[in-house]
């Protein structure tokens, strides 16, 4: 059973899944006629030839490029944190954005490895969401005012969107949307999270399991996002759906910020097209969740921090996939032999 909708808020992002622009199929066409080309066996470079033709379907180039890449962290806090589901209390979250300012954080030094831009939204810390547990996380037009402003994030100028999130029991918060998503029990989608002990483990599907029962099978994955999401997922689901009008290609982050492309995959799978999932995450069922989306990793290194890291690390790689076909060399610039084949008798013939 779905809730009534108000109307308007929400009726304004829906009309933009009605025009989502499909992938530049001649800057595709482009990558391939030149991979076909460079000094190297076909195919010998795996996924780095996916990550080139996926960065230039979205960007619209055929010689695409990772020239000013940013980071982009949204902070939330949530009242359900009341309920004793993270490790740490939720001012953690306004110390974490201090140290991302202060360049303390994690991500700070892999974007300084790489040279990547780095953005941190504060989403009205000092105002939790409602503990969804008892109450609406916010409502219809609250929710999609915090989409818009994800939307205008990505203002600025940017070649490649890297998604983050920071937020005490956010991974609370995400496993709620997952249940509500896509069924099973409530255990199925909770995990340690910022590392709670069994006892925290058990509060913690509890009020997933609470939040998902009080909104009574609801089905609209946006009211979804509403009544049992928050600040920095709604945010991150806008600029997601923004970057896509924009051209600008999307690595997101782990178990978080994977939950608001779950959110816009439930409206239209086609909405995340122009997304890769940087990292599968340590963190609970996001392995599964990924199997839902349809969305291979780039990485697997047992991580799950947030705050974009894996999804940073994952861009360093789509930026050297890049740099790599840029710069290759052709088997005609280099003088190399290209290609032989052999017909059905054996014998071998030049492909040109």
């Amino acid at each position: 059973m779905s809730s009534a909708l108000s109307g308007l808020p929400f009726d304004d992002i829906r009309s933009l899944f009605r025009k989502l622009p499909p992938a530049d199929a001649a800057a595709v066409a482009a990558v391939r006629a030149r991979d076909a080309e460079l000094t190297k066996p076909a195919g010998s470079l795996g996924r780095l030839e996916e990550f080139v033709e996926w960065l230039a379907g979205w960007q619209g180039r055929p010689t695409p490029a990772v020239n000013r890449p940013v980071v982009a962290i949204f902070a939330g806090n949530h009242g359900v944190a009341a309920r004793g589901v993270s490790a740490f209390p939720a001012s953690v979250t306004q110390a974490m954005v201090e140290n991302f300012t202060a360049g303390g954080a994690a991500i700070n030094q892999i974007c300084a490895a790489f040279d990547f831009g780095l953005k941190v939204f504060d989403l009205a810390l000092h105002l939790p969401t409602a503990d969804i547990t008892v109450a609406d996380a916010f409502d219809e037009a609250g929710c999609a005012a915090t989409m818009a402003f994800g939307m205008e994030a990505i203002a600025g100028g940017m070649d490649l969107l890297v998604i983050g999130e920071m937020g005490i029991a956010n991974t609370t918060v995400a496993a709620a949307i997952y249940h509500a998503l896509y069924g099973g029990a409530a255990r199925d989608w909770v995990g340690r999270g910022t590392g709670v002990d069994e006892e925290g483990l058990a509060r913690k599907a509890a009020a997933v399991e609470a939040a998902v029962a009080r909104i009574g099978g609801e089905r609209d994955p946006l009211e979804i996002l509403r009544r049992i999401g928050g600040r920095e997922i709604a945010a991150m689901a806008g600029a997601i759906l923004a970057a896509r009008f924009e051209r600008i290609p999307v690595i997101v982050d782990g178990f978080v910020a994977t939950s608001a492309a779950a959110v816009l995959h439930a409206v239209d799978p086609r909405a995340i097209e122009h997304c890769l999932v940087g990292h599968v995450s340590a963190e609970g069922a996001h392995r599964a969740v990924l199997d839902r989306l349809g969305k291979r990793p780039v990485l697997d290194l047992d991580m799950r921090l947030g705050e974009g890291t894996g999804a940073a690390l994952a861009a360093a790689i789509v930026k050297a996939a890049a740099e790599t076909h840029a710069g290759m060399a052709t088997f005609a610039q280099a003088g190399v032999a290209g290609r032989t084949d052999r017909d059905e008798s054996g014998v071998a013939g030049r492909v040109d």
